[in-house]
């Protein structure tokens, strides 16, 4: 059986994906403090990432290794606008 005659048999469609769906806003971007993980250790790849622009920034305080994910998303965006990497 294909992906095509299961979806016919079910009576699926691939408008009916919410991945798909111009109005499902769940998947949307949401702030970094609504986030329900964002209380979380930053990532490796945040904390990569926040050293570089700190670096490119000539600002060593930019950086804190401690910083929760929400925190380093914040901190990352502040410092992509500061070095035009917006």
């Amino acid at each position: 059986m294909t992906a095509k005659t299961k979806k016919a048999e079910t009576g699926t469609h691939e408008s009916d994906n919410p991945k798909q769906d111009p109005k499902d806003t769940s998947n949307r971007i949401k702030d970094p403090k609504d986030w329900t993980t964002g209380s979380e250790p930053m990532t490796g790849a945040q904390a990569s990432y926040l050293k570089t622009l700190a670096e490119q920034a000539k600002d060593e305080d930019a950086f804190d290794p401690d910083l929760d994910k929400a925190e380093a998303s914040q901190r990352i965006d502040a410092l992509r606008k500061e070095t035009g990497k917006d």
